[in-house]
């Protein structure tokens, strides 16, 4: 059997690197205050004044300040945020800041232990400790984004985590945290995508394709199956539409049923979101809709929600 002092040793070793990759990220982690009384976390992206922060923390557009690890409080300015990935770019008048060291998404292995930090408060930093307990593709978020990546971990989201990273053993940022992203489910922005993102917004914001419409799935008539030929069993209800939004515009109405978009099935609405990639702002897309019992086509073009 293993002497007690040397098993003491090793997990004194352990337990100390895992503090110095606290330190390490947290040195570059901040406290980002947007929202009455509910501060959140960033981090610094560039040394020039870039702080990365979770969109949804940010509830004012002005008089936004953000705390730095050394003590100092500096004024914010938002550069540009997207709900879909629940992302937003602050500017600070600063240089010399210290930017987070990120990992590359292909060396983040599902069993990794990782750790979540956060700064939600003057008193400093805050850590949990966990594991990557999933990898994922191409998923639908929260709050209407489809990213094409995701890092899940059981560690702790404490209040005011959200816009802190997750960082490896080394304190290499793996992944951006955010609660209400994932409602409480562990899913992260994987860093390769985060950085993507954050390109965007600093080149002004992250296009977004909408058609202005709300859904419910509906059974199809035998009759309107028949009609198409088809096995399908459901289409999707217009119950809304924007007055003047790019649907209205293309000649949908209140009522339509779709069957259709580019000849791929519309059974529920996630068929339809999974349709609004960033490419397709400003493009058209052919549509088979059922109205007044009759099958119609329209060609509908896609708007960008800003």
């Amino acid at each position: 059997m293993e002497p007690t002092n040397t098993t003491t040793s090793r997990l004194a070793a352990f337990s100390d690197d895992l503090a110095n990759a606290v330190e390490s990220a947290g040195a570059s982690v901040v406290r980002v205050e947007a929202r009455r009384g509910n501060p959140s976390s960033g981090v610094v992206w560039s040394e020039d004044g870039s702080i990365l922060t979770a969109d949804h923390a940010i509830e004012r557009e002005e008089d936004i300040t953000v705390g730095f690890g050394d003590g100092r409080t500096l004024k914010a300015t938002l550069v540009a945020r997207d709900s879909g990935s629940d992302l937003a770019l602050l500017k600070v008048d600063a240089s010399g800041l210290t930017p987070i060291e990120r990992g590359e998404d292909s060396d983040t292995k599902i069993g990794h232990l990782v750790l979540a930090i956060g700064r939600p408060g003057p008193a400093g930093v805050m850590a949990s400790i966990g594991i990557v307990s999933a990898l994922g593709g191409t998923w639908r978020t929260a709050r209407g984004g489809q990213l094409d990546g995701y890092v899940r971990t059981d560690a702790t989201l404490y209040p005011g985590f959200s816009g802190g990273p997750l960082v490896d053993a080394s304190g290499r940022m793996v992944a951006v945290n955010s609660w209400t992203l994932s409602q409480g489910a562990g899913l992260a922005v994987p860093t390769g995508l985060a950085a993507r993102v954050a390109t965007a917004l600093a080149g002004g914001g992250v296009k977004r394709p909408y058609l202005g419409v709300g859904t419910q799935t509906v059974a199809l008539p035998a009759a309107v199956r028949s009609t198409l030929g088809s096995q399908q069993e459901t289409g999707l209800m217009l119950v809304t539409v924007e007055a003047d939004g790019p649907a209205e515009r293309s000649g949908l109405l209140i009522g339509d049923v779709l069957l259709t978009m580019d000849d791929d099935s519309l059974h529920e609405t996630n068929d339809l979101l999974g349709k609004l990639t960033s490419d397709r702002v400003g493009q058209s897309a052919s549509v088979k809709f059922i109205r007044a019992g009759e099958v119609q086509e329209k060609l509908v073009t896609f708007g960008e929600r800003t």
